[in-house]
């Protein structure tokens, strides 16, 4: 290791970058008096930010001296060695730990905090592969204090650390903004969903104007809206079934199973290939535009997720678990949206239950579903303000992609004195 770092670098093991080891513990739960007191205390679920304020438990001081737990002081390095193994973040406050965490104190005249801190999430992997175990995975204490540490001289150590917390703060700026992206889409779309667009391309106001509304099934809607079902908007299709006499041979197809198929996105680029005949493959070729439909999954929420197929995914198949709707007339964007919509994942959280199991939908029960049917060019309209924000949306994903990317080309150049700073 100590030949891929600058020679001016020490390689040190964890152990003697340290002043203590902190071992945590859980009170017993079975003593009232140990719980719900003002001392926070987290496993290793908790330690999910690079600073840990927040605590879903709190312990009494009591609850302290009697068990194994101990308080990390604030400033210092929570690292979890049980149960998540590799996940590290550092004390925002003094702060008690289950037996999933250690805590460390850095040696301050040694090793700056924050620069810690990042080298031991970028160890993270390596800690991962230490780990041991046939039910909780963990990793010894003798192993984690033989972690070689490079170690520049503290002021690079600070500049490191202060250049990959700007990266870092560049990634949460664009992960905020696509959130609030997300949401002003969400409320958008269920104005647009529900209110629809007036003759000048505006929502219609159903206060200043109760007159254009109506009661329906699907709530109140505007009056000129019809209501038809799935069944008269689509023609359906399910996908092949997998086995093993599904193997590819000479009639190889590429098709899209359900880990393809997310809300509102087709990913392409894990496709697997089967044999069909072209007898089999006659009404299961996807065209542009199509919808597949999720029959099921485990989390009910995802049940009934859809998305459009892109052009580049034309001529491929499917698998049964999919169905494919092709409509008659509708604009696929706009029933991509409504099949999406709240309204119709409600209807699938209630029809299929709320179990553990995998939950799944039926032809019967996807051809009954309700579909508000506007104008067509009323319906084209509310798909391109979708579209719009569409394209805002991906337009910042790619931007978090790039940053991502950045942050991690910086990682591996700084963490390992590729390309040096000065302090």
């Amino acid at each position: 290791m100590s030949n891929r770092h600058p020679h001016n670098w020490a390689i040190l093991p964890l152990r003697e970058i340290t002043e203590q080891f902190l071992n945590g513990g859980t009170p017993s739960t079975s003593v009232p008096e140990y719980w719900n007191g003002a001392i926070p205390w987290i496993t290793g679920a908790d330690a999910e930010q690079r600073i840990a304020t927040a605590a879903r438990k709190y312990i009494t001081e009591r609850g302290v001296r009697e068990s194994s737990t101990n308080i990390v002081p604030k400033g210092n390095i929570l690292l979890v060695t049980r149960t998540g193994v590799g996940k590290v973040s550092i004390a925002g406050v003094d702060i008690a730990i289950s037996q999933d965490l250690t805590g460390v104190i850095p040696k301050q005249e040694l090793v700056d905090v924050a620069y810690l801190y990042r080298q031991l999430k970028y160890l993270g992997p390596e800690l991962q592969r230490l780990s041991q175990g046939t039910i909780i995975l963990g990793i010894q204490r003798e192993e984690v204090e033989a972690l070689q540490i490079p170690l520049p001289p503290l002021s690079e150590q600070r500049r490191i650390a202060e250049i990959l917390d700007a990266a870092d703060e560049a990634v949460r700026q664009a992960e905020r903004l696509i959130a609030k992206l997300r949401a002003a889409k969400a409320g958008l779309l269920h104005d647009l969903l529900t209110r629809g667009l007036d003759e000048h391309g505006h929502l219609r106001d159903p206060q200043a104007h109760p007159e254009q509304f109506r009661d329906s099934p699907l709530g109140r809607i505007p009056r000129e809206w019809k209501i038809s079902m799935v069944d008269a908007e689509f023609q359906l299709a399910t996908g092949f079934t997998l086995g093993p006499h599904r193997r590819p041979k000479k009639n190889k197809r590429r098709y899209l199973r359900v880990a393809n198929v997310l809300r509102e996105k087709i990913l392409l680029d894990d496709i697997t290939e089967l044999e069909a005949s072209d007898e089999e493959m006659a009404n299961r070729v996807l065209h542009e535009n199509d919808l597949l439909i999720v029959e099921g999954h485990a989390n009910p929420d995802e049940i009934g997720r859809c998305a459009r197929v892109p052009k580049e995914a034309v001529g491929l198949t499917f698998q049964n678990h999919l169905f494919r709707l092709r409509s008659r007339d509708l604009d696929p964007r706009f029933t991509l949206a409504w099949l999406n919509s709240e309204w119709v994942r409600a209807r699938w959280r209630c029809l299929c239950g709320t179990s553990s199991g995998l939950n799944t939908i039926n032809r019967t029960m996807l051809r009954a579903v309700p579909v508000p049917v506007p104008e067509k060019p009323e319906q084209q309209c509310i798909a391109a303000i979708l579209d719009t924000h569409d394209v805002r949306i991906r337009a910042e994903e790619m931007e978090l992609a790039k940053l991502r990317q950045v942050k991690r080309g910086l990682m591996d150049d700084l963490l390992t004195g590729r390309v040096r700073v000065g302090g």
